[in-house]
């Protein structure tokens, strides 16, 4: 199968990675997205992050009944930061015989160079990179030059269109704690969820 594998810490998940997701299933013409939570995102050592549990939850509860959708919880059982070169090695591990796809922002692609062991994410999956309506993307020859990766590595890399839906997890965090409404911005399921267990109020536990 083609699995499409979007790792995000998901605080909370919103429409933005919805549309994501299903762009690259339709475009890249995966079978599945396997949406991952990260249990210590690397990139937020330090600051404060929602529960894995309630993460993980709002992604079910965003997903529900969309059988091309599915959330794996795998990082909530493995100790250390949650990178991305060890989950997937850990996936393919899971479930060998899988072809695999990484889902990233234009932006994300940019500080591809700066994660852990960059040269073994694209050596294990191919990169899937969501362009924002009037941006661009590096291409495929630049990004390799730029991981440094050997002349033997091939660097698989699609590129897809979505339409541009400007939110952000941290917006929708600071609407949530100034009392604001966040409705048609997440999943109905989510935003009764956050406010069931009075996430991101300043409050909140």
């Amino acid at each position: 199968m083609r699995i499409g594998v979007f790792g995000g810490t998901f605080d909370p998940v919103h429409y933005g990675h919805l549309i994501l997701g299903e762009q690259a299933r339709e475009q890249v013409r995966l079978d599945q997205v396997w949406f991952v939570p990260a249990a210590q995102p690397p990139h937020k050592a330090g600051r404060p992050v929602t529960p894995f549990r309630h993460r993980a939850e709002m992604l079910h509860l965003a997903v529900a009944g969309y059988e091309p959708f599915r959330v794996d919880e795998l990082e909530s059982e493995r100790p250390g930061p949650s990178f991305t070169a060890d989950t997937l090695d850990e996936l393919n591990r899971r479930h060998p015989g899988h072809e695999w796809f990484l889902l990233v922002g234009s932006d994300t692609l940019a500080e591809l160079p700066t994660w852990h062991d960059p040269a073994g994410v694209v050596r294990r999956a191919a990169l899937v990179v969501m362009v924002r309506a009037g941006g661009g993307v590096a291409p495929a020859d630049e990004v390799h030059a730029r991981l440094g990766l050997p002349a033997d590595v091939a660097l698989r890399m699609h590129v897809i269109q979505a339409p541009l839906v400007d939110l952000s997890a941290s917006d929708l965090r600071r609407r949530v704690a100034e009392g604001r409404s966040v409705r048609y911005l997440l999943p109905r399921a989510v935003e009764c969820y956050v406010e069931e267990k009075h996430l991101y109020r300043p409050s909140a536990t």
